[in-house]
């Protein structure tokens, strides 16, 4: 059965997963904050746009950090390609991507922040509203897989 998920096994899943968990660990502890993409997102829009939404002390107080952290993103994507792991191309058309990043970022904003914060930190800090968002945002993902598998749209 795990061969059958995980046709070229579990070790590097593993490994980024504890590499996740040690990241948000170490950002929890120098910072007293939770790590999330979207937020820094927002707090990258605070230096172009001064609307109120995007002037809030949180955002504006915690950008710095924030780009460093994600920083750290793509340095990660960057030391992948230059271990010469193996990659996998997207075959998707350019519009579905462009197009599932603005319902993902829709999505984050109205979900009150991403996968990765509600899933990773606020999971982990036994969130309420975290786990709420997880359990709608999963069981949603798992229903239209289903519901595409039954319509004959992926295989």
């Amino acid at each position: 059965m795990i061969e059958t998920l995980f046709p070229n096994g579990i070790a590097h899943y593993l490994v980024g997963g504890l590499f996740i968990g040690l990241g948000v660990a170490v950002l929890f502890a120098f910072t007293g904050r939770q790590g999330g993409a979207s937020t820094f997102f927002s707090a990258s829009w605070s230096w172009l746009i001064n609307t109120p939404f995007f002037q809030q002390p949180a955002l504006l107080n915690s950008r710095n950090w924030r780009l460093i952290y994600s920083a750290g993103f793509v340095l990660g994507g960057v030391i992948y390609c230059l271990l010469d792991l193996p990659q996998v191309a997207s075959h998707m058309p350019a519009w579905k991507l462009l197009l599932g990043g603005i319902l993902i970022g829709y999505g984050g904003r109205l979900g009150g922040g991403c996968t990765s914060g509600h899933g990773i930190c606020g999971m982990a800090s036994l969130n309420p509203g975290s786990i709420s968002v997880v359990v709608t945002f999963m069981a949603t993902g798992f229903a239209t897989a289903w519901l595409m598998k039954l319509l004959g749209m992926v295989v």
